[in-house]
């Protein structure tokens, strides 16, 4: 009878100390507090009663639209610093639009998943050119020459077929998220994990407060861009998009060869790239957008829904730096 008593009382023990360690850490998440052995981490409350009011936070098809004031930086770091992840970036600095790339490269430094791996992958037809930038432990440029073109709109078209070719050959082992991003461009404030998501677009700063009867898209039938009056969710920035390798690998395959098909019978959409990348997004909803906070516009006035800008297209001179 002792010897029975004894094994329960050991196994209730043990019952509990396994509850114990397994149970702690729960207990100090819904505290605020995680991963004891990494230190404190604090960050506010969660609400779903008190937050951004003045802005739509949520798609139809129940995607989150990240805008400033609706996640938490430090929360989201935490998860993802433990998955170890490392995110590539692509850019294209053809032609004239290599002068862009120095402040595309040190802002990037200052602001884009800062305290993450990151590869950064320049395209350019003056290798060169490119300017030494000192990027942190972790993070590396990869320079790959491509060929100019003639037309700007060959360059932007050649877009898709690089990235498509580029994920098949170099990232499929390396890299966990992709970002394709304009070269015109620069950071200002954070680009982090709050932005990650299996497909991710961006709204267009130009667009965002209109009717979608206004929006840009290829009106003509015969285009395989071609958005039908009274469809479409938002106007997607060209200059800016990204997620899973898988889901930006379909996306890029498909607007290359929808925009090639286009070409064989003399069709060229109205925003090339952009207009492709548009109909796949209608077709294909993505899992999270980013407001236009992530490619805002600088000749454009801060509206005040806008608390940060933390990327934007520098104001420049289309007639000078573009192909004719």
């Amino acid at each position: 009878m002792n010897l029975k008593f004894v094994a329960v009382l050991l196994f209730l023990v043990v019952v509990l100390g396994v509850m114990f360690i397994y149970l702690k850490p729960i207990y100090r998440f819904r505290e605020g507090l995680c991963d004891s052995s990494e230190g404190r981490l604090k960050y506010p409350q969660p609400s779903i009663t008190h937050g951004r009011t003045d802005v739509v936070s949520v798609t139809p098809w129940l995607a989150p639209v990240v805008w400033e004031g609706t996640f938490y930086p430090v929360l989201l770091d935490s998860i993802y610093q433990k998955r170890n992840i490392t995110v590539a970036a692509t850019v294209f600095a053809v032609g004239k639009y290599i002068r862009f790339l120095k402040d595309f490269l040190e802002t990037a430094e200052q602001h884009f998943f800062v305290g993450f791996k990151v590869k950064v992958y320049v395209f350019t037809d003056q290798p060169n050119e490119v300017p030494k930038v000192k990027m942190a432990a972790g993070r590396e440029l990869v320079v790959r020459s491509v060929p100019n073109s003639k037309r700007w709109q060959d360059i932007s078209a050649r877009r898709m077929e690089i990235i498509q070719t580029l994920i098949e050959e170099m990232l499929k082992n390396d890299v966990d998220y992709i970002f394709c991003l304009d070269v015109d461009s620069k950071f200002h404030s954070r680009w982090g994990t709050e932005s990650l998501g299996e497909l991710v677009a961006v709204i267009h700063p130009g667009y965002y407060k209109d009717d979608r009867s206004k929006f840009p898209y290829e009106r003509r039938p015969a285009s395989r861009a071609y958005v039908a009056p009274g469809e479409g969710d938002f106007y997607y920035c060209g200059g800016a998009f990204g997620g899973v390798l898988a889901e930006v690998h379909q996306l890029a395959q498909t607007c290359r060869k929808n925009f090639e098909d286009d070409a064989k019978e003399g069709i060229e959409a109205a925003w090339q790239e952009e207009s492709h990348l548009n109909r796949y997004m209608w077709l294909n909803k993505p899992s999270k957008v980013l407001s236009p906070e992530y490619l805002w516009q600088d000749f454009k006035a801060r509206n005040s829904e806008v608390r940060v800008i933390r990327f934007s297209g520098v104001i420049k001179n289309y007639n000078e730096i573009r192909p004719n």
